[in-house]
């Protein structure tokens, strides 16, 4: 069985409250399929792409976990159950992204391999971890393919390969447990190839969703459609498909959002995710959402889930444009292109960072004690910032060490993480999942 995810205090008052097996829980639907943009053919007929994103990182550095670790997702070793302060994992090469996960984590190499470590129990690794204790530290998955992006959730991994293909592996949950990954019920302990109609530039996982943005600027997605985090399947379809079943929740479908005065569809040039909840960047810039937002978690005026996507009008601002979101479960965390941090939904245990006794906000309100930010992220209850000098902050939920504070209170305002494996390092990106934190660093002499 899973580990049960420890340190996660009882939400009172919680109005559409996520439950089921480890406390964190989602469930997805989906649409039709987009046309795909003809790759360029080569001498022998064959088609080829090599798919390029902003979101894919290519600076190599080295991986510091923190917060909890009693199976693994540190990847320290069996003797390491947890780290108050950022400690190096022992990694083959160097790596460009690492993705915390549920309760494992995923690291991406500069030669585009995937090592994990972690919770295993329903596949999420991708490797066979049969023999004792090889959870614990990082194993190479096999696949044969360069990737050049991955994601994470509670109990999937997703990878990106350099030509447009997503490969998947583990499983998707709801609140009643499994759901399956290709097929209902079924896990996959390897990784398997999705089916597409065009390349995929960007993957993005919720805790128990995914999705990807194509070459034409479309948005499929796939997994647990409870809350609406697919965008495409309705309300009365959401529990397990309703009468359609699993396969219209897990076989990957177009998110149908139509263009202004309702001609032709919007294209996207960007997607984030939260824990249940799903955010897209539009080719014109507008900021849409869907799925849950009992607190405000969208920016919606009322606290329903949204079943299909919104133009969510409290981002719209003449003055800036958005350029990353990260959501928990309640809350999320936003940068714009000045390099200013913004954050909503539910305030208790500090996790909006805006001082102590703040209030839920339902619309993008400004973290006014950051420096200028490249980017943000989010774990369940707590946030985090990296600054554009190479910092990371953090504030929220202290339950589990994730915050690098050495303690376990709540910070309500944003801390500068401290460490020996921080010192004389630069941030690069900080990734965070149910009880622990994932840091991307490299030597300041290589700057």
């Amino acid at each position: 069985m899973r580990a049960e995810l420890r340190g996660q205090r009882p939400a009172a008052e919680q109005r559409w409250e996520c439950g089921g097996a480890r406390g964190r829980r989602g469930t997805m639907p989906r649409k039709r399929a987009a046309k795909s943009t003809e790759p360029e053919e080569d001498s022998l007929g064959s088609k080829k792409v090599k798919v390029c994103h902003p979101s894919h990182r290519t600076q190599p550095g080295l991986v510091l976990t923190l917060g909890q670790g009693d199976v693994g997702q540190l990847g320290l070793g069996e003797d390491v159950m947890e780290r108050k302060k950022p400690a190096l994992v022992p990694l083959p090469e160097l790596t460009v992204q690492a993705e915390a996960g549920g309760m494992h984590t995923v690291c991406l190499s500069q030669s585009g391999k995937i090592y994990t470590f972690g919770c295993n129990d329903e596949g999420a690794l991708g490797r066979d971890t049969s023999a004792e204790g090889s959870e614990m530290t990082p194993g190479l998955v096999e696949l044969q393919e360069k990737v050049v992006q991955v994601s994470a959730g509670d109990s999937h991994t997703a990878a990106l390969t350099e030509d447009g293909r997503v490969f998947v592996w583990g499983s998707f949950r709801d609140n009643n447990g499994v759901i399956g990954l290709l097929e209902p019920m079924q896990t996959s302990a390897v990784p398997v190839p999705l089916q597409l109609p065009a390349p995929v530039l960007k993957i993005a996982s919720g805790n128990d969703h995914l999705v990807m943005l194509t070459v034409d600027g479309d948005l499929f997605t796939c997994g647990c459609g409870e809350q609406g985090q697919l965008g495409r399947v309705p309300e009365v379809f959401a529990n397990r498909g309703g009468r359609k079943g699993l396969q219209r929740l897990l076989q990957p479908q177009r998110v149908p959002v139509r263009g202004r005065a309702g001609r032709g569809r919007t294209r996207f040039q960007d997607a984030f995710c939260g824990a249940y909840f799903t955010f897209a960047l539009s080719r014109q810039g507008q900021v849409y959402g869907f799925g849950l937002s009992n607190y405000h978690q969208l920016g919606t005026q009322g606290t329903e889930p949204c079943f299909s996507p919104q133009n969510l009008t409290c981002f719209k601002n003449s003055t800036k444009s958005w350029v990353g979101f990260s959501g928990g479960q309640h809350h999320t965390v936003c940068v714009d292109s000045e390099g200013r941090a913004y954050s909503l939904g539910r305030a208790e245990y500090g996790r909006l960072g805006l001082g102590t006794g703040a209030q839920e906000r339902s619309s993008p309100t400004a973290i006014a004690e950051l420096p200028s930010i490249a980017s943000v992220a989010c774990g369940a209850s707590v946030g985090y910032a990296v600054s554009t000098d190479g910092r990371a902050f953090a504030w929220g939920m202290g339950t589990n060490y994730q915050l690098g504070t050495g303690e376990e209170e709540d910070i309500w305002s944003p801390v500068e993480m401290t460490g020996k494996q921080l010192e004389n390092r630069v941030v690069m990106a900080v990734s965070s999942g149910g009880q622990h934190t994932v840091l991307l660093v490299r030597d300041k002499q290589q700057s």
